[in-house]
């Protein structure tokens, strides 16, 4: 067995623990609701989260994005895409620019 196939069996059995629903409509809940908050007011958003620097924009983007790939069920092909829009990340960047925004 190859060095690929073997990374591509741990991704897939290491996601395999956050394959159920629930988890999903959640995820997907908070990325819609996030960008809601985005879209409805920038300005205020951007104040409340102290600014729209060069690491939270990126971070916000891409935790908007992965979250909404994991919520509708899809999963990339390749073992180095499940990897780069992981949700054991996106989750915690998501909830911690919600933090930011609420407290």
């Amino acid at each position: 067995m190859s060095l690929v196939s073997k990374i591509d069996m741990w991704v897939k059995a290491v996601h395999k623990h956050l394959d159920f629903g629930v988890l999903r409509l959640v995820a997907m809940l908070a990325g819609l609701g996030l960008t809601a908050l985005v879209v409805w007011d920038p300005t205020l958003f951007a104040q409340a989260i102290g600014g729209f620097g060069p690491v939270i924009s990126p971070a916000l983007i891409w935790s908007i994005c992965t979250t909404m790939i994991y919520g509708v069920g899809f999963v990339p092909r390749n073992w180095y895409w499940q990897v780069f829009f992981t949700p054991y990340i996106s989750l915690p960047v998501l909830t911690y620019i919600y933090w930011l925004r609420f407290y």
